[in-house]
């Protein structure tokens, strides 16, 4: 609303600001949330958060034992076998004491993961039970997460009337800095879509690129809005 705000901020100026905005014949509204998808979005959010303090406590892990010369390989898994064998190698170096310290860490460790599958679990349901995201999961490189997080983003996706619009809402396109016949794009838009949705669509669109770069045409973005199979 800022570009209709005269003068200063006052609540006078903002309330004459916002009906100048409404009567716009052009503006962009958003869509209000419906109380199912506030509860598919806030599942979305605990699930994240807690993804990241299992990422957290997982490199908390590699720079302790780095410290004593143990090292693990980059990925998840590959840590969470090596933990077992450092407490059971008693000629590793490391003390009892930090031996108990680096059991409590596995531990919570473990109790973040098995949190984190049970939200999983729950995104699975939720996608069963909601016919946009049973549609959506007909698309490739579409799963229960993506399906949920755009459901929870844009709705059944009836204000937009082509993908590009969609995309853009996202934050998927690139950010344009164009002037007369200078055309710059730069990465995608950081401030645009929710940040949820944006990382599912992603990671879905990468690995469905990789798959299926040299089958058939790529289906259409919006084809889950209607009944039927996609086209």
């Amino acid at each position: 609303m800022k570009p209709y705000v005269k003068s200063n901020k006052n609540d006078a100026n903002d309330a004459e600001a916002i009906c100048e905005a409404m009567s716009r014949p052009h503006m962009r509204f958003v869509t209000v949330k419906s109380i199912e998808q506030q509860d598919i979005q806030a599942t979305h959010r605990v699930r994240t958060e807690i993804k990241d303090h299992r990422n957290a406590k997982a490199n908390q892990i590699r720079g302790l034992v780095a410290e004593y010369g143990l090292v693990a390989p980059k990925t998840l898994l590959a840590l969470r076998r090596a933990i077992p064998e450092w407490l059971e190698d008693a000629q590793n170096g490391l003390t009892d004491y930090f031996r108990s310290l680096l059991h409590g860490l596995w531990d919570d460790l473990l109790t973040l993961e098995d949190r984190l599958k049970k939200l999983d679990k729950e995104i699975e349901t939720l996608a069963r039970s909601n016919e946009v995201a049973k549609r959506l999961q007909q698309l490739r490189g579409v799963g229960p997460i993506v399906a949920t997080a755009l459901v929870a983003t844009v709705g059944d996706g009836a204000q937009y009337s082509k993908g590009r619009q969609m995309a853009a809402a996202l934050g998927l396109t690139p950010r344009q800095n164009s002037s007369g016949d200078r055309y710059r794009q730069a990465t995608s838009s950081q401030r645009r879509g929710g940040c949820t949705g944006k990382q599912d669509c992603a990671h879905g669109l990468g690995h469905a690129t990789q798959r299926h770069r040299l089958r058939s045409k790529p289906q259409h973005m919006l084809s889950w809005k209607y009944e039927g199979e996609p086209q």
